[in-house]
């Protein structure tokens, strides 16, 4: 557990010097845009949580080293190595808001290649005929590789969008895969995974419930990259792990980017790309967290931020437990692909129509204390 504590007491520290220090540097790195449709917070915050979560990573990577050898610490550098444009990119949009999202995924790209190219990081079996003759290709094997990478870094960005969200599904998303990896005598990835919920659980310590600081793009690309990587790896070392147990452990953020794309390319004809309110994290916010509707005030609006969180958590954990139970049972994890999908549209379609269901519209009717010190900003 020393790679998780590491990685862990680097990220807080880190964290916490960012949080103390925003007054130098909140005019370039604060998040001060309220008026766009996903925005949800009352102040200024900074939005560079993701370097903590590196430089975390990146000292639980020299214990690895110094534990496990050389092989194994070269191994858990290269991977971060190949994870910097993803985060460099996100980054520098953070500060100067001059990063395009093309920007921004062409960098994935170029992360997810170097990680096909260095670590071997490729897709060659999904347990779907059709993907499965794409992959026996290398080309094909590169550009599914790619896609996934890429779109798995962009769904952890899509739901970052409230106070602990992102950061507690990408915990409990690289908890499930370490579990799988130790199950299968796979300690490095493993660890790796282990090093990973350190790293975000000192970044979560700050983040919720008070939201004094942001992942911001840099730390969800970099997050997404690593979850996707780190599980093609356990793909790639333990064959008998089934395909589609990275699919079903990170459906959720998947599901909600899809979705999203076809709520706006095909129903509401606009660009996929076009930021809007009503996702699902943003819907169990303005309809199902109630009790504060009218109240602007930054303690109430920052009281049921982080209060929508816990609901997708248990929407993210709904896929995670049987993903755990049936790792290489690859008809099994199927059919609960399809009973999330199942679920997950009529969830919104119920609360779209003001129908939720009858435990959440309990959840969302009274207001839930903050622990111990409110955002001090407010």
């Amino acid at each position: 557990m020393l790679t998780l504590f590491i990685a862990f007491a680097f990220s807080a520290a880190v964290t916490l010097l960012l949080v103390r220090s925003a007054g130098v540097h909140a005019h370039r790195s604060g998040d001060r845009d309220f008026s766009k449709p996903q925005k949800f917070h009352a102040v200024a915050v900074p939005r560079i949580g993701g370097l903590g979560i590196v430089l975390g990573l990146v000292a639980a990577s020299g214990v690895l080293a110094w534990q496990r050898g050389p092989q194994d610490g070269e191994f858990a550098f290269v991977l971060l190595g190949c994870a910097a444009p993803a985060f460099l990119a996100g980054f520098v949009q953070d500060f100067t808001d001059a990063v395009t999202p093309r920007g921004r995924l062409l960098a994935t790209v170029v992360a997810a290649v170097l990680a096909y190219g260095l670590l071997g990081g490729a897709i060659r079996h999904t347990s779907i005929p059709p993907l499965d003759w794409v992959v026996g290709f290398g080309a094909g094997a590169l550009v599914l590789t790619v896609f996934t990478v890429a779109g798995v870094a962009h769904a952890v960005n899509i739901i970052d969008g409230f106070n602990g969200l992102a950061s507690m599904c990408v915990m409990l998303m690289l908890a499930a895969v370490a579990y799988v990896a130790f199950q299968v005598g796979d300690p490095l990835i493993g660890l790796l995974c282990l090093a990973g919920v350190g790293a975000v659980l000192g970044f979560f310590l700050w983040n919720f419930p008070s939201g004094l600081i942001f992942l911001g793009d840099g730390g969800a690309y970099f997050l997404g990259f690593m979850v996707a990587e780190l599980s093609i790896l356990l793909l790639v070392r333990n064959p008998e792990v089934s395909p589609i147990f990275p699919l079903l452990v990170c459906i959720y953020p998947a599901f909600e980017t899809l979705f999203s794309v076809y709520r706006r390319w095909v129903l509401r004809q606009q660009p996929a790309h076009m930021p809007d309110g009503v996702h699902l994290h943003s819907l169990v916010y303005r309809r199902v967290m109630r009790w504060a509707v009218g109240d602007r005030s930054a303690k109430a609006l920052t009281r049921r931020n982080s209060m929508t969180s816990p609901v997708l958590w248990a929407l993210c954990m709904a896929s995670i437990l049987p993903a755990l139970l049936f790792w290489d049972n690859t008809p099994v994890l199927m059919v609960f692909l399809l009973l999330f999908g199942i679920s997950y549209v009529l969830l919104y379609w119920r609360i779209v129509r003001f129908r939720s269901p009858r435990l959440l519209r309990i959840l969302g009717s009274r207001p839930v204390p903050l622990d111990a010190g409110d955002n001090p900003r407010t």
